[in-house]
């Protein structure tokens, strides 16, 4: 069983990112600029856009984060949008989600310029996707294909199963699976909430990406022998082991599953700091307009 350090790849690919914009900054060209929205108290999203604005630090970026109460009106919140599509110093930016449930998220997404939607989220940039064109790349799916990669996993002709269907992870990573490229070829089955025989489908899998959203739902009667586990969740469980009285875990039972898997992503330090590399990474292209002259 090999653990596949999501934390070692993401210190590589800041270190080369690093001395892209080293090498920008050398020829008097400003830093990339990565900006953030957050509305709202949300944990998880202040711990994200914090983590953001460290890597961003850590790697030479400029960051700008834009904070506004759970109150803030749609209509408030889509002039920040618009205020940041116009701002020339902005190469990209995120709307960090959940947004409350007074705002709709589609109208706030559709909103962002497509040049600047280093998230992939804007239908613009899903469709340029789905259809092979360059394209921001959701980031999850981004980074999950980099550990593939960079750990030189096999995948052409592999059967692959994807847990969940959501337009950030399930969708796209099941896209850029099947696609005709040297690290994906693979043959893709997405499974949701009314698959039927489920057991029955993961056990053939040869590599299995879980972002079904469920605390520790993979479990090792679900997975055959050395299968490629990646693991998308991340839960906060409670623990009598812990000073917090809590602990993160995964879509996966990792202590059974890792017995039969080949690879398998740990949580956390596997899919989650991937996420942010793969946000500076679309940041730098659009800083550099690699995807959108």
């Amino acid at each position: 069983m090999n653990i596949i350090d999501g934390k070692l790849i993401a210190e590589q690919i800041k270190t080369e990112i690093a001395t892209e914009v080293r090498k920008m900054i050398d020829n008097d060209i400003n830093p990339p600029h990565l900006a953030a929205i957050l509305v709202g108290e949300d944990g998880a999203s202040q711990t994200y856009v914090a983590s953001k604005e460290k890597s961003c630090k850590e790697v030479g970026f400029t960051s700008s984060i834009y904070r506004y109460p759970a109150s803030t009106s749609e209509a408030d919140l889509l002039k920040a949008v618009d205020f940041l599509n116009e701002d020339e110093e902005v190469d990209g930016f995120i709307v960090q989600l959940p947004l409350p449930k007074h705002i709709s998220v589609d109208k706030i997404i559709e909103r962002i310029n497509p040049k600047k939607d280093v998230d992939g989220f804007h239908p613009i940039n899903a469709g340029r996707m789905l259809a092979g064109l360059p394209s921001y790349l959701p980031a999850t799916p981004f980074g999950i294909m980099q550990l593939i990669e960079r750990c030189n996993i096999e995948t052409e002709g592999k059967n692959c199963v994807v847990l969940g269907r959501s337009n950030i992870v399930g969708t796209p990573i099941s896209i850029l699976m099947s696609r005709n490229s040297k690290h994906a070829n693979a043959t893709v089955t997405i499974c949701h909430s009314k698959t039927q025989n489920l057991k029955e489908i993961t056990q053939k899998a040869d590599i299995l990406i879980a972002a079904i959203g469920k605390p520790n739902f993979v479990t090792s009667d679900m997975v055959k022998e050395g299968a490629v586990i990646i693991d998308v969740g991340i839960h906060r469980t409670p623990s009598a082991d812990t000073k917090s009285g809590f602990k993160l875990c995964g879509d996966v039972d990792f202590l059974n599953v890792s017995k039969k898997a080949s690879y398998i992503t740990p949580v956390p330090g596997g899919v989650g700091l991937m996420t942010i590399v793969a946000l500076l990474q679309n940041t730098l292209k659009a800083a550099k307009k690699e995807i959108y002259q």
